[in-house]
């Protein structure tokens, strides 16, 4: 039988690849740009809006800028002085103190447990009774801070709307903004943020399967161990991210501080956020205050880190 010969081209090679022809990399390539593309102008506006001012805020913590004088118009660097000065201030670690216990109060526990008791009681009433309570608890979120800053602290000023509750029942309350000002504030941020958390854990909780649930029930699981071994469980990556987002938003609450106690009495209320603008603003200290802002960056940055390796699939 005679032999069939195939003859290539001049100029080119039949080289036989393993499993198929290599791919097209020029087009391939261009599908990843075509697919790249339409994020480029949300990615260039996080880098002007976001990364811009964090980038600027970092360099002007190295320099002596302030808000009048010489170094209003020309700054100069002074390197780690600024930092320097924070290890030797009173106020700063009393500041750092103060926010753990801020936020750790009222998010951590504060908000995130009692937003999680209010979506348990709203996933197990009726119509009528869930719509009211979410109706009431939403009502303090959607206030605009400063609306809600000043609700709070006529309730709890001397003579207020608190010590006037307190009255009828013959007792004789103190002014609380300065007998307890860190307890009238964690107070105010609870009050102010638990609609958040109750509505996260409220759309959660309808993701929990039925049947697993059930099948604990016929075990003779009592609601208690339900919650606390298949509930929780099953939501515990929105948890996570609930506890990430409370604590962000919470490290960085000024207006209700600062409409309540602007810091005081005796700064006993001077969270970080406060010390920074008293720092900046009142003595002028650009530099020095936004080191202390920078401070809060990277303590937001290391929550969030800790949180994110919450949320890491197979993570116990």
């Amino acid at each position: 039988m005679p032999r069939t010969t195939t003859s290539a081209a001049p100029g080119r090679e039949s080289v036989s690849r393993p499993g198929g022809p290599a791919p097209r990399r020029p087009r391939q390539v261009g599908r990843t740009l075509v697919r790249i593309l339409p994020l480029v102008p949300a990615v260039l506006l996080l880098l002007l809006f976001m990364a811009g001012p964090v980038l600027w805020s970092l360099y002007g913590s190295f320099t002596n800028a302030a808000l009048t004088g010489p170094n209003a118009q020309n700054p100069q660097w002074i390197g780690l002085d600024n930092y320097s000065r924070l290890l030797e201030d009173p106020d700063f670690p009393r500041s750092v103190l103060l926010t753990v216990v801020f936020v750790l109060l009222s998010a951590v526990v504060g908000q995130n447990i009692l937003g999680m008791a209010l979506a348990l009681l709203m996933s197990r009433a009726s119509g009528g009774v869930s719509a009211l309570i979410g109706g009431v608890v939403v009502s303090a979120w959607v206030l605009p801070e400063i609306v809600a800053a000043f609700v709070m602290y006529a309730f709890f000023t001397g003579e207020g709307t608190l010590d006037q509750l307190l009255g009828l029942v013959g007792v004789d309350g103190p002014n609380w903004l300065f007998v307890a000002p860190m307890f009238a504030v964690i107070l105010a941020n609870i009050w102010r943020g638990t609609a958040f958390s109750m509505m996260v854990y409220r759309a959660s909780l309808d993701d929990v399967p039925p049947e697993l649930v059930e099948a604990a029930q016929i075990d003779g699981a009592s609601p208690t161990q339900r919650l606390f071994r298949i509930t929780l469980p099953v939501i515990k990556s929105t948890i996570a991210t609930n506890l990430m987002l409370t604590t962000l938003q919470t490290l960085s609450v000024f207006t209700l501080i600062f409409v309540m106690t602007a810091g005081g009495p005796s700064n006993r209320s001077m969270t970080l956020p406060l010390l920074a603008y008293e720092e900046a603003f009142n003595f002028l200290d650009v530099g020095y205050g936004t080191a202390i802002a920078t401070v809060m960056l990277v303590v937001g940055a290391l929550s969030s880190v800790v949180y994110i390796r919450m949320l890491r699939p197979g993570k116990d």
